[in-house]
């Protein structure tokens, strides 16, 4: 019954559309009225000519539901799921494609059912019969909608509430007119009023329904260009009122939100959204997400205390620094496998921080090796790795981040670990084919940028390091991609090769005069010695240095390395340096 509803729902939208005057087939004319389609926010949401898409990426409401336990059904708009589909095909992700994961799926399962340009009214009059139909007794409701409440109440996307002295409102006021778009008339309701009617039907099915504020957009306060802006044009403060008058659990999801990203400063807040100032990115949209679950966590309502059972350990941020001990910095390398690696057997391959005992004092500090094996920037993040380091910086902690051998390679291809090749701040939609999803790649240079960033915020000190070299050689001048060889290079010996010219370390570099912090340009140190000690011999007598292939270190290549970042921090007269041996 709820399908055939829906059907019905959907086949009376789309005919209605395609039999409006306003819409044609010609391209050439639907270029001409495009700007029709644009709210207010500038932002362009077609959605009422495609629920029928919409519908096939949206659950069938209730259908996760496991024997007798609760469902929680998110009702929203475009920051809860972008656009039609919501696969993220345009790099914008809404906060209800991440929301289950605070949630243990054997106790509680979380339905996203909202959808890009609806409205407390749109949603309610097309969306939210279905929905309403398979809740059940001791279900949960988040309610997240009105950042497409605005504009002429008549105009072809019919979706503004009904305001009347034209400011938002959350009286019980209705008004009557003729919808141009279904061709019919329809009774509209104030905010007020939609929000009370879903508050209403939720708990006449025995069901809990929870508000929530809006999600911050990426604008600050006229007057401090520090501070997001809070009230949303009033929907903060309507939606507390409605809530207290209601008797109904509130979430302030704008201000969890707003404040991590007043903390987070211009360039980081910038990332959270893509494309435009509302909607977001994976990284917002998992902030939402994870503000959403905080608050739910920190509620005292004890309406929501079987929800809050049902969550999961994600809503406390890993950490990785329980070795810290009080009064000295932590010292972390972020890296691959040349930073970490087997470690264990004598005549097996080994990364340089198994060996950062031999040139930091344990006495002054803590160090602890986050590298990697087969880690990129990229894939270093997506594990989420990197927020177990951010999680646990402090200030006057040390942070060396070193990347690169998995860098450039395939990227929505092979292992998908490679990311966009150049130092710039740029990105990019790919689809993996690995899992058929849409993800946001971003260039070599922003990753590193953006750990670097989060050191800073931290009050932490980033240290960038160029890569190891590799066991590869050449005679006298051979060519070779981005080789360098010292000026008084001898055609009779050999020389190891440098990756320096428009490469990796380079770039390396790059950001770290950008950024204003220290670079240690552990390739060339490490690669000056081995020229001296083996050129003669070339890769035979280097040989001893690497083991298993031409990237991985043996244990006396490791300790090598380790040497070669001690040797950095001294060139550099760093303050870093004062917590080696």
């Amino acid at each position: 019954m709820n399908k055939l509803f829906s059907i019905r729902v959907i086949a009376t939208m789309v005919v209605a559309i395609l039999n409006s005057s306003l819409f044609t087939v010609n391209s050439v004319a639907q270029n001409k009225n495009e700007a029709i389609w644009l709210d207010i926010n500038g932002v362009r949401d077609l959605t009422a000519d495609s629920l029928d898409i919409a519908n096939q990426a949206r659950p069938v409401p209730g259908s996760s539901r496991k024997g007798n336990n609760p469902v929680l059904f998110l009702v929203g708009n475009s920051t809860m799921r972008t656009g039609t589909r919501g696969n993220g095909d345009n790099g914008q992700w809404g906060w209800g494609f991440y929301a289950h994961e605070f949630f243990d799926e054997n106790k509680v399962t979380v339905e996203n059912h909202a959808l890009g340009g609806t409205s407390p009214r749109t949603f309610y009059n097309n969306l939210w019969a279905p929905v309403l139909a398979a809740v059940k007794k001791g279900d949960y409701v988040f309610l997240e909608l009105g950042h497409n409440d605005n504009g002429p109440i008549d105009s072809i996307r019919a979706r503004s509430s009904y305001r009347p002295n034209g400011e938002l409102s959350i009286t019980d006021d209705s008004i009557e007119i003729y919808n141009k778009v279904t061709k019919k008339n329809e009774v509209v309701y104030t905010f007020g009023g939609y929000t009370r009617r879903f508050i209403n039907e939720v708990r006449a099915k025995g069901a809990i329904p929870v508000l929530f504020t809006l999600t911050p957009r990426n604008a600050y306060e006229p007057n401090d260009p520090t501070r997001i802006q809070r009230k949303l044009k009033d929907f903060t403060p309507a939606i507390f009122t409605i809530a207290k008058e209601m008797d109904c659990p509130v979430i302030d999801l704008n201000d969890i939100s707003a404040k991590k990203l007043e903390s987070y400063g211009k360039w980081k807040t910038d990332y959270h959204f893509y494309i435009d100032k509302i909607h977001s990115s994976a990284f917002g949209a998992m902030m939402n997400a994870r503000s959403a679950a905080e608050g739910l966590a920190a509620c005292t309502d004890p309406r929501v205390k079987v929800l809050k059972d049902a969550m999961n350990d994600r809503v406390i941020p890993k950490r990785c620094d329980q070795k810290r001990q009080k009064g000295k910095p932590m010292v972390f390398l972020c890296g691959d496998s040349t930073g970490k690696n087997y470690d264990k057997d004598l005549d097996g391959m080994w990364g340089w921080g198994s060996q950062a005992y031999t040139v930091f004092d344990s006495t002054k500090c803590v160090f602890q090796n986050q590298a990697k094996a087969g880690r990129s920037t990229r894939t270093y993040l997506e594990e989420e790795r990197w927020e177990e380091v951010y999680n646990s910086l402090e200030p006057g902690d040390v942070v060396f981040i070193q990347y690169g051998h998995n860098d450039i390679g395939g990227i929505d291809k092979d292992k998908e670990r490679g990311v966009i090749a150049c130092a710039q701040d740029t990105s990019h939609v790919y689809h993996m084919k690995s899992s058929g999803k849409n993800k946001v790649i971003y260039s070599f240079g922003w990753y590193i940028k953006k750990m670097v960033r989060d050191c800073q915020e931290k009050g932490a000190t980033p240290i960038v390091l160029s890569f190891t070299p590799r066991n590869e050689w050449h005679w006298g001048k051979g060519e070779t991609f981005g080789s360098f060889y010292p000026v008084n290079e001898k055609k009779n010996r050999q020389y190891i090769e440098r990756r320096n010219d428009k490469y990796i370390p380079e770039w390396d570099k790059q950001i770290a005069e950008e950024c204003g912090v220290e670079f240690i340009d552990v390739h060339n140190i490490t690669a000056d010695y081995l020229d001296k000690k083996c050129g003669k011999k070339g890769k035979a007598a280097a040989m001893e240095y690497f083991n298993h292939d031409h990237t991985h270190t043996s244990l006396k290549g490791a300790h090598l390395n380790a040497q070669s970042v001690a040797k950095g921090l001294k060139q550099n007269k760093s303050a870093v340096a004062k917590l080696l041996k």
